[in-house]
């Protein structure tokens, strides 16, 4: 680990989350804005670079460089490639367009992977040379730890867990593709199946958690209704984590690893889920990989995203993709 400061930057299809981290893993101070997604790639690109500016600020000589965490397909050359919720994105050169604009190395890397990164330097990974990484919230995320680096695959796009079919003639998963385990369990699929299941039932403590108002179902009122004793909540969210165990066994089996590190939003679900999960994935990972085999809550919470970005120059081994 370099000694000095960057910047992590999460950049998020609503929001440009940007810190100002150190080598030992500490957010010094942070930045927030709206990331314009709307507006295309050089609106966004201008977004990162003010939140990016206003931390610099009298630290610049101390910056060592600036990490980036975006949605979608990062090529080993800084490329990033369809980001689902970026409009207007095809193939934009977002470290080599920023790093001219700031005069500072930049390194860009897939959002799920600077998490699995983060986890890796600063959190429930610290210490594991191996693991996967899954970031469960709007969709299902994944970055896989092999050797104490992130494994990106020959074109960049390893670890796409929630993309693991379960169900050949499943549900259509916003990729296009039937039955992936996102299309199962994603935040807006979770929450359609419980409007689908409670719309007729007045005394179902998810609507009255939301007044009544559909719109207002997501996860955070799944995971309340259950602990309140909802049958319905609590059989989506053990659903939910039987289905994810299935595609963490096969994930496992396919790179024989041992320990799951979850973390997004709807990872802060009630202890039952996780028990799912794990009897999910017991039943169904090879016989000799089940002594030691853990599904673990990831530490880092929200800031994931900003300390993986960071570590990408603060820890250059980490990552096989090049500064621009």
């Amino acid at each position: 680990m370099k000694s000095g400061l960057a910047v992590g930057v999460d950049l998020g299809g609503t929001t440009v989350k940007a810190g100002l981290v150190s080598s030992e893993g500490m957010i010094v101070s942070s930045a927030k804005l709206p990331t314009l997604a709307a507006e295309g790639p050089d609106a966004v690109i201008g977004q990162i670079e003010k939140a990016v500016r206003h931390l610099l600020g009298s630290t610049r000589e101390q910056v060592l460089g600036v990490g980036i965490g975006t949605p979608g397909v990062v090529s080993y050359d800084g490329v990033v490639k369809y980001p689902p919720n970026l409009p207007g994105w095809t193939e934009v050169h977002l470290g080599e367009v920023l790093s001219k604009r700031i005069g500072l190395p930049v390194a860009v890397e897939n959002d799920a992977n600077a998490a699995a990164i983060a986890e890796s330097r600063f959190g429930s990974g610290k210490g594991e040379l191996n693991f996967l990484s899954v970031v469960w919230g709007t969709g299902v995320g994944g970055g896989i730890i092999l050797g104490g680096k992130i494994y990106r695959g020959p074109f960049g796009g390893a670890g796409e867990i929630g993309h693991t079919t379960i169900k050949y003639d499943g549900p259509v998963c916003n990729c296009g593709n039937r039955g992936c385990v996102e299309a199962f369990v994603g935040q807006r699929y979770l929450s359609q199946r419980a409007i689908e299941r409670v719309e007729n039932d007045p005394k179902s403590k998810i609507l009255e958690l939301v007044n009544g108002d559909f719109n207002r179902v997501e996860p955070a009122v799944l995971s309340a209704a259950a602990e309140a004793g909802d049958p319905v909540a609590r059989d989506l969210l053990v659903e939910a984590g039987t289905l994810l165990g299935v595609a963490f066994a096969s994930g496992l089996n396919l790179l024989d690893l041992r320990l799951v590190v979850m973390g997004g939003g709807v990872s802060a679900a009630p202890e039952f889920v996780y028990d799912a999960i794990r009897s999910s994935v017991r039943e169904r990972v090879l016989t000799p990989l089940k002594p030691g085999v853990r599904v673990v809550r990831a530490a880092l919470g929200n800031e994931a995203g900003i300390l993986g970005a960071a570590a990408l120059i603060l820890d250059p081994s980490v990552s096989p993709s090049g500064l621009k």
